[in-house]
């Protein structure tokens, strides 16, 4: 058992995720849990995730040896003024934010100097467009990777507390800078996800096309896309107000792209078109060699997005 107590705080898709990882590899003595909407709390006990529900974050920290914040990033600062006076020395807190550079000096500015708190910035990464206690399933981090940015609030022991408790999920855990962290997401999550909210946007607005065909059709392609649009709107405001700067820089690189191909399929440009799609297909296929595309834990993820 690596801790006794464990407050999450948000218990959505991540948050319940890792709830049942805690309680089916007996991690955890206790979790408790708290969500600003109180049915979530409600339905992480009656669902057997958590022990414990209560009515604010700074009650589900007191006392904790380690607390979770899996709410969206904005609300970081917030949560972090709450539940610093009810933490006791050597509490761990740890997120699971998409944005590391935001989270640190959210949560960084409200430890209090030689407090004996310590913070192990984290970022599972994974997860599905559904949402909330019910949405979370304990096969969700498998065969993922967890990056964690450990800065002036990390200990050693703690790292490895935190790191055992992502590999007991069955993750692989990598380390980096939060700048670095920021930039790589930026790159591989945050631009296509803004891509697939735009391109639903532009096709559920498009004139000419009848709504009921746009549905009808669209496994050839523009499902992939809704389901990426499908994602929890507060999370990704959150996610592209708070790293900004590296997302206008590749906004405006996928700009710059986007008229080049404009331009070759204007001028009727084949051999440059191919040369493209040969190396986004090199690229899939690295994808799948590095096991990043997993058909047995896919189907387990799509089993639980479409369950009833």
């Amino acid at each position: 058992m690596l801790f006794h107590r464990v407050a999450i705080v948000g218990i959505g898709l991540i948050g319940s995720s890792l709830a049942r990882v805690l309680k089916h590899n007996r991690l955890a003595e206790t979790v408790v849990v708290y969500d600003k909407n109180p049915e979530y709390g409600k339905k992480a006990v009656e669902i057997g995730v958590a022990d414990e529900n209560v009515g604010s974050a700074a009650a589900a920290a007191a006392g904790a040896d380690l607390v979770i914040l899996s709410t969206p990033v904005g609300a970081y600062g917030e949560i972090s003024k709450e539940i610093m006076p009810v933490l006791k020395k050597g509490t761990i807190i740890t997120d699971v934010g998409s944005v590391k550079k935001y989270a640190i000096a959210e949560i960084e500015k409200h430890i209090p100097a030689d407090s004996g708190i310590v913070y192990i910035p984290g970022h599972p990464v994974a997860g599905t467009e559904k949402s909330g206690p019910e949405a979370g399933f304990l096969e969700l981090f498998e065969g993922r990777w967890c990056i964690l940015t450990p800065g002036k609030f990390a200990t050693s022991a703690a790292l490895e507390k935190i790191s055992e408790m992502w590999r007991a999920a069955k993750m692989k855990i990598d380390t980096m800078t939060p700048e670095h962290h920021d930039k790589v997401m930026a790159a591989v999550s945050h631009l296509p996800h803004l891509i697939a909210f735009s391109i639903v946007g532009t096709v559920a607005d498009l004139e000419g096309y009848e709504q009921q065909e746009i549905i009808k059709y669209s496994a050839s392609g523009f499902r992939d896309f809704t389901r990426i649009a499908g994602s929890d709107p507060t999370m990704w405001r959150d996610i592209l107000l708070n790293n900004k700067e590296t997302i206008l820089e590749l906004i405006q690189r996928f700009v710059e792209d986007l008229i080049a191909l404009e331009r070759n399929i204007r001028w009727d440009e084949g051999d440059k078109l191919f040369e493209l799609f040969s190396r986004t297909q090199k690229i899939r296929k690295e994808v799948i060699e590095a096991k990043q595309d997993q058909p047995e834990i896919e189907k387990k993820i799509l089993a639980e997005i479409n369950r009833e």
